[in-house]
């Protein structure tokens, strides 16, 4: 079950924010760092984090995530996940993707080079040394540059519970469309104190992992950062929870609520 812990923390991170470019959610420097449970063990750490850099000569953000298991869980199932997105800094467009991956020996190492000129994307899978090209969406999203162009692409101050929202994703070798659900706000006390959160229900696939498609929640704070707070799934042998356990490099203020 620990396989899908950073895509998990990933996919459901996708939570919408401002439009406006001076209301711009995140920026290079942006650092979180979640700590990841299974019952009452620590199972595993998760990052995620923005760099500026070139790519191909243009500049962009390259948004680096991290998963490793730890203690003694990773002794018995090893996990070390890297997720790599370059993406563009102004229309939050990617135009690369990584996937590296060892979870208990299974492996993946896929590229993929998005050409939004063609409606092309060009999978290079790199462990068995193969390319692929595939059609694509004009509006198409990797995994991770999802969650930042939802960020700075949605109005959630208009927001009602019940509201659905979706985006077009393509991930390895196959197009998605996933959608999210609106639940309400609500006050989580976390590590940092109460927060002030948007809850949201992102709609999973039933399967050998989730108990059913509304298995998981997710939890934002609801600020100009929106930043994931806490993340709950449902799973067929238990459950798991991820908690922000440190962060930096905000673009806006982070607020608590006093008590």
């Amino acid at each position: 079950m620990k396989k899908y812990i950073l895509i998990l923390l990933l996919i459901t991170s996708i939570i919408p924010t401002y439009a406006q470019d001076n209301h711009k959610a995140f920026d290079a420097g942006e650092w979180f760092k979640f700590r990841i449970h299974y019952g009452l063990f620590t199972a595993s750490y998760a990052t995620l984090e923005i760099k500026k850099e070139q790519l191909n000569g243009k500049p962009v953000h390259h948004i680096i995530g991290i998963g490793k298991s730890s203690g003694i869980l990773s002794i018995f199932f090893k996990v070390e996940d890297y997720y790599e997105t370059y993406i563009d800094t102004d229309k939050v467009k990617p135009y690369r993707f990584i996937r590296k991956i060892n979870e208990g020996g299974h492996t993946k190492n896929i590229e993929i080079n998005f050409d939004h000129h063609k409606n092309k994307a060009l999978v290079f899978n790199k462990k068995y040394n193969t390319k692929k090209s595939y059609s694509i969406q004009s509006d198409v999203q990797d995994m991770m540059s999802s969650f930042y162009y939802l960020r700075n692409n949605i109005n959630t101050s208009s927001l009602k519970k019940g509201d659905e929202q979706y985006v077009n994703m393509f991930f390895d070798n196959e197009s998605y469309r996933f959608k999210l659900k609106f639940l309400g706000r609500e006050v989580i006390k976390s590590k940092m104190g109460k927060i002030a959160c948007l809850k949201f229900r992102p709609y999973v696939q039933a399967d050998r992992v989730f108990k059913e498609e509304e298995s998981m929640t997710v939890w934002i704070s609801d600020d100009d950062n929106r930043m994931p707070v806490r993340i709950q799934a449902d799973i067929l042998v238990g459950s798991i929870k991820a908690d922000l356990d440190a962060f930096k490099g905000l673009k806006h203020p982070f607020k608590i609520i006093a008590d």
